[in-house]
């Protein structure tokens, strides 16, 4: 079988979705743990902003590779999707958990949907913002209540879609195991939340205390 033959099967999809999901996911946590200087104020947060903004072409380079990577996953989990809506066009009277069904398995395309809205509207309001400014902008946009209330329900929605594909990206990379399933369920809902909670609590923090980025 070619390299292209693979990719165009179900386990060739799977197994890219498993690895771009994890390029991602390593970016998450990159830009989790710069976002988490806001905590540390306005002072602290604009010289991580600077810092990523010295990066000059090698910044460009990564933001490339990283659209690339986000419009392969999205178009890799299009393809699966429709195939799985091909291969059973006639949807269950009712979900059962068994199976290993969740709520982040069984809302995938819809929270993925959430999250593609999410960053075309994050990047718009922040990517054109210089260093100085990036504070200023981040308080005044998260200082209203629809607009921290829209943050927190899409990085939910990330929370749930992580969830699920974690262990995805486990199954895929042939880590999953009865001896290890436990173990990895109980992983995957751990990173999930510790990483939803953490991302929530910036625009949480910001729009009950404005003072944080002053």
């Amino acid at each position: 079988m070619t390299a292209l033959k693979f990719i165009r099967s179900t386990t060739g999809k799977k197994l890219v979705m498993a690895l771009t999901g994890s390029f991602l996911g390593l970016f998450l946590l990159i830009h989790l743990i710069g976002n988490s200087t806001a905590f540390w104020g306005k002072d602290a947060f604009t010289a991580y902003a600077a810092h990523l903004h010295a990066l000059g072409h090698l910044l460009a380079f990564f933001e490339l590779t990283l659209l690339t990577v986000f419009i392969c996953h999205i178009l890799f989990a299009a393809s699966l999707y429709l195939e799985n809506l091909t291969a059973r066009p006639r949807r269950y009277f009712c979900y059962k958990s068994a199976g290993g069904r969740t709520l982040g398995s069984r809302t995938m395309p819809y929270t993925g949907l959430i999250i593609l809205l999410f960053i075309v509207l994050h990047v718009k309001a922040f990517r054109a913002t210089y260093p100085a400014l990036i504070a200023e902008v981040m308080r005044r946009n998260l200082a209203k209540p629809l607009t921290a209330l829209y943050y927190i329900i899409s990085l939910m929605a990330l929370a749930i879609h992580i969830s699920h594909g974690f262990w995805s990206i486990c199954q895929s990379l042939g880590l999953s195991g009865r001896r290890y399933e436990r173990f990895l369920r109980n992983s995957a809902r751990i990173v999930s939340l510790a990483g939803g909670l953490l991302f929530i609590l910036i625009p949480l923090l910001i729009m009950t205390w404005p003072g944080l980025l002053q």
